[in-house]
């Protein structure tokens, strides 16, 4: 840019192409949509170049835009759109409808079909003429479509200039000057005008790029969202496509016009404005190759062409990855549903394989008041002529019912398959409740039970029958390595995030290269009466499922220790369990 200050014809405007650059690179920056940028930048132009029209067309979204800016009716504008097409070669050219020489002009420069050493064009291929009225010839051989005839482009504005457009290295449109002066544009200064559009295209390929990172930063807010949304602890499914459906607007060219809905197998997410009759754009739901539903994004009044319909092609490229992520939440969900059912069954078939374990201590407690009961049922037959004896037996009948309801009651709970539901609870009374069939079958086996219990513990959020399972099993456990009897040593205490219940035992103790298989499910070393493998995986599974987790130490010949760490916190739980 050799000059700071050039002047237009002589008489016409200054043009401070410094001042003028300038503020058109600020006009690209200012975030404007399309339509105000193109009439905001044309406006410039026309103020500083005084010339009657400004007219600018170019290619964006697969189709050429045409805006105009005219000096009459205080700088009237107006835009449209043409469809394009892609040629052999891939690249995007206007279907333009050639209905005169003038056209068929624009038609070639755009095609970079000029010949500069015609005295209309220039080097660069910008066609002028200062006077519209009089015919000229285009004989060329880059020319055909003129016939050898004289061209005749007469009508409103006798002085025009045409400068082809130049984005990212090609020629993405044109810049049309027009006077109804003859001769406005000097041909000492066509190389300003020249330069003025060489500046609109690097504003052009600013705004471009702007425009193409604030998209890029809302998809992936968008889906960012999206994973924030299904990462949450504990959601169910229709929770998230609620959430979904209020993130997707977001993603979208226009957030504040869209509307979303989710269909899933017959079921519908939308937000409060969509309607089916919205000019929309979709995506379908595949989950394990099936067919499950559609994403839908929607602008809710009629919005300007764009790639595909009023929708970039990168929000085709968005609402497909959408529904793909959605396809990968559901199938995740469906399968840590699948997996807790299985661990619910492995949990419900270790509780059936403990009982058989318990059975020893059951038949001890049941034994004792179903004797009672026999023996005072007899008695009040005996003694059918005494009714305060009889009232006095009847009452030892009933306690010792009640006891052995109580026995069945325990068992039941143990025993029962239940989804996990968690409560305030109190370690210390799963300890006392827990040991209550275990007791006989130590005393049975030659076992000491000792309990050291922390009576000021912390209630914390737990499944109070999978902790009876977890205590059962690990006594269950220590019993087992004790053929020739012991000491079983529970304790319970606390630090500042965890309840910790140790169950430590003088057994065989566990070798070295056996002690990193002991969790996994179906693993042991016992014989087949006297174990399923599954105790320890599922005191594994259960203590991991309320986010804790478990530590083991063991010497062969020694003894075992297993301590169970539980989180007395537990996020939301918390609250819930405490209404």
């Amino acid at each position: 840019m050799p000059d700071y200050k050039r002047k237009l014809n002589g008489i016409k405007s200054d043009v401070d192409l410094v001042s003028l650059s300038r503020r058109i690179l600020l006009c690209a920056n200012r975030g404007l949509s399309r339509k105000e940028f193109r009439s905001e930048v044309l406006k410039l132009l026309i103020s500083e170049c005084r010339c009657d029209s400004i007219e600018l067309r170019i290619i964006e979204y697969s189709k050429l835009w045409q805006c105009e800016r005219t000096i009459d009716n205080e700088f009237s504008f107006s835009i449209l759109y043409r469809e394009c097409r892609s040629d052999k070669s891939g690249n995007i050219v206007p279907s333009l409808n050639i209905d005169s020489d003038l056209e068929s002009i624009y038609r070639d420069i755009y095609l970079g079909m000029y010949n500069s050493s015609l005295p209309y064009y220039t080097k660069n291929g910008s066609f002028f003429t200062g006077n519209t009225e009089l015919p000229f010839e285009l004989s060329s051989e880059t020319c055909k479509w003129a016939g050898g005839r004289s061209i005749n482009i007469d009508g409103r504005y006798k002085s025009i200039i045409v400068i082809p457009l130049i984005i990212e290295d090609k020629i993405s449109g044109l810049v049309i000057s027009k006077s109804i002066h003859k001769n406005f544009f000097a041909p000492e200064n066509i190389d300003m005008y020249e330069e003025i559009a060489q500046i609109l295209g690097i504003a052009f390929e600013h705004r471009q790029a702007q425009v193409a990172l604030r998209e890029r930063i809302k998809e992936l807010t968008c889906l960012f969202g999206i994973a924030k949304a299904a990462a949450q602890p504990d959601i169910k499914l229709d929770s998230i496509l609620k959430d979904i459906i209020h993130l997707l607007p977001l993603g979208w060219l226009y957030p504040d016009l869209a509307e979303s809905c989710i269909k899933l197998d017959g079921k519908t997410y939308a937000t409060d404005g969509f309607r089916e009759n919205l000019p929309k754009i979709s995506s379908k739901i595949f989950t394990n190759g099936n067919f499950r539903g559609t994403v839908e994004v929607a602008y809710n009044t009629d919005m300007p062409e764009l790639d595909e319909g009023p929708f970039l092609k990168e929000e085709r490229n968005l609402i497909d990855a959408i529904a793909r992520e959605i396809s990968i939440i559901i199938e995740r969900l469906q399968v840590e549903e699948e997996k807790e059912n299985l661990q619910e069954q492995l949990r419900h078939a270790d509780r059936l394989a403990t009982i058989g374990q318990l059975a020893a201590g059951v038949a001890h407690e049941l034994n004792e008041p179903l004797g009672n009961i026999l023996g005072f049922a007899q008695l009040i037959k005996k003694g059918l002529n005494n009714p305060e004896q009889i009232i006095k037996d009847a009452d030892k009948i009933e306690s010792a019912s009640l006891h052995a309801r109580e026995v069945i009651k325990k068992l039941m709970l143990f025993s029962r398959q239940s989804p996990q539901k968690k409560s305030l609870i109190n370690l210390d009374r799963i300890v006392d409740e827990g040991l209550y069939f275990l007791g006989s079958r130590c005393a049975k086996a030659g076992i000491t039970l000792i309990k050291e219990l922390n009576r000021d513990l912390p209630d914390f959020v737990a499944d109070k029958s999978q902790l009876y399972q977890i205590l059962v099993n690990l006594v269950v456990n220590s019993i087992q390595a004790m053929p020739e009897g012991g000491t079983i040593n529970i304790k319970t205490s606390c630090d500042d995030t965890n309840v910790i219940l140790s169950v430590k035992d003088t057994g065989l103790g566990i070798e070295k290269d056996i002690l990193d298989k002991i969790f996994i499910p179906f693993f042991t070393t016992k014989d087949i009466d006297e174990g399923t493998g599954l105790g320890l995986a599922v005191v594994h599974g259960i203590v991991t499922s309320h986010g804790g987790f478990v530590r083991v130490e063991s010497k062969p010949g020694e003894g075992t220790e297993f301590r169970i760490y539980l989180p007395i916190s537990h996020g939301d739980k918390d609250e819930e369990a405490s209404k």
